[in-house]
């Protein structure tokens, strides 16, 4: 089966990639911007927050390896889907947790997940994750691809970044690569 390609917005996208480099099926992983007004943005043209961009990982993955309800469960899992336009200290609306799709079919996936989670009262808030299809993407800088594993003792690395990977390797350890 041929890999498929998604865009998610976990606030960071430094975090978000630092997770699903970890993550067995996932074939690709690239720090980017989606949607928006400007093309070709820049980190500090995203940074003002003027822009409409979300900072995003772009992954492709394999599904006959990791299902992408499966996929999700981790995004879920592994940062706040409830805080509008905020993870943690990261305040903007480039911060806001979204699903960005490439099919109809990706799209209900998502959205049923959503419901299966909000049923289950999983978080104490309702779950704001925007979940639209993909219109606009583009990588970020070559400097930020890879940022944790190039800097995992810098400040935000070991302090927001780390305890996300801990997360994951915690609560989805089936999921991690060998």
């Amino acid at each position: 089966m041929a890999a498929e390609t998604i865009y998610l917005g976990g606030g960071c996208f430094w975090c978000t990639e630092a997770v699903f480099d970890r993550v067995r099926g996932i074939v690709d992983v690239e720090s980017g911007y989606a949607n928006g007004q400007l093309d070709n943005p820049s980190y500090e043209d995203i940074c003002t927050g003027q822009t409409g961009h979300a900072e995003v990982v772009k992954l492709e993955f394999d599904p006959a390896i990791i299902s992408l309800r499966d996929l999700l469960m981790i995004f879920f899992g592994t940062h706040d889907p409830t805080t509008l336009n905020r993870q943690g200290n990261d305040v903007g609306t480039q911060y806001r947790s979204g699903i960005y799709t490439t099919s109809a079919e990706q799209a209900e996936v998502a959205r049923a997940l959503i419901r299966d989670i909000e049923a289950d009262k999983a978080f104490d808030h309702a779950i704001v994750t925007e979940v639209q299809p993909l219109q606009k993407y583009w990588p970020a800088e070559d400097y930020h691809q890879d940022y944790f594993l190039h800097n995992p003792n810098q400040g935000y690395c070991a302090f927001v970044v780390g305890p996300k990977v801990q997360k994951l390797k915690k609560v989805f350890t089936r999921w991690l690569k060998d």
